[in-house]
């Protein structure tokens, strides 16, 4: 299937169950906490895709302006707020997108959203861009299997969904990868210029004439994630480290794990995001 017609496939992204009920409760009181809305909106990739989307809509007069969850709440009604949160499609278990372990995922992405931050702030670049990021960069993948379902179960076959590999077999298999649909459908989401380049430019960041150093930001903190996902060992992450990027970042492997944000020891909840 064609990136064009991927993306014209009507699909839904799941939320997490949890934090959908806990941001109900929460748009219920009578005077809503900032702090916990951010929490949980910035801990479930497809709403906080669904937040920033509407955010940047042209009725708010500020498309692709707004690049994180605070500037978006801070636009956005209670009753808005309600609304998106109402009309968010749950997913259960992994089954609600064949061949992806949801849990898995959404906790994959909410800790490379952590890494990409801490790296960010070490190179001066935007934080809230990089959050944002790193929470969004893997929905491409859940987009691949829902639309094209049966190519992305072979391509399983080959390597798992969050493999280190991954983006590298799909591009050869496929001809893109689930970061380009990231990117796109970032675009159409309107969101702001930095994410999207950095979500496009994150297999290959310094290639081809391009310097997108929040894409290299992005690169390494989905290598340290995906990694840890597979637990590799230390001759494997010295192995596997994308030296070129750290080198061009000013970041070598042991800074790199240094800025390491996460008790890996421990399972964030759907709230935790900060």
């Amino acid at each position: 299937m064609e990136l064009n017609a991927l993306l014209a496939t009507p699909v839904a992204l799941p939320c997490i169950p949890r934090t959908v009920a806990l941001l109900m409760a929460e748009l219920g009181q009578q005077s809503p906490s900032l702090r916990r809305l951010n929490q949980l909106f910035g801990a479930d990739p497809a709403l906080a895709a669904r937040l920033l989307e509407q955010a940047n809509a042209p009725a708010f007069q500020a498309p692709g302006q707004i690049v994180g969850i605070p500037e978006a709440l801070a636009l956005l009604g209670t009753a808005q707020l309600r609304a998106l949160v109402a009309a968010a499609p749950l997913g259960a278990a992994s089954r609600s997108v064949p061949g992806v372990n949801l849990q898995q995922f959404w906790r994959y992405s909410r800790n490379t959203a952590k890494l990409a931050r801490a790296l960010a702030g070490f190179v001066h670049q935007n934080q809230i861009a990089a959050y944002t990021a790193g929470l969004l960069h893997g929905l491409g993948e859940l987009v691949l299997h829902l639309a094209d379902a049966e190519r992305t179960q072979s391509l399983n076959t080959l390597v798992a969904p969050l493999d280190p590999r991954r983006a590298k077999i799909e591009q050869r298999i496929l001809g893109y990868s689930y970061a380009h649909v990231s990117a796109a459908l970032a675009q159409r989401w309107q969101l702001p210029g930095v994410v999207v380049d950095a979500l496009r430019f994150m297999g290959a960041p310094f290639d081809n004439d391009v310097y997108e150093p929040l894409a290299g930001v992005l690169h390494l903190a989905v290598w340290r994630a995906r990694a840890r996902e597979a637990e590799l060992g230390e001759k494997e992450l010295a192995v596997s480290f994308p030296g070129e990027v750290g080198v061009t970042l000013g970041l070598d492997i042991d800074m790199v794990l240094q800025q390491d944000p996460i008790d890996w020891t421990v399972r964030p909840d759907a709230g935790d995001y900060v």
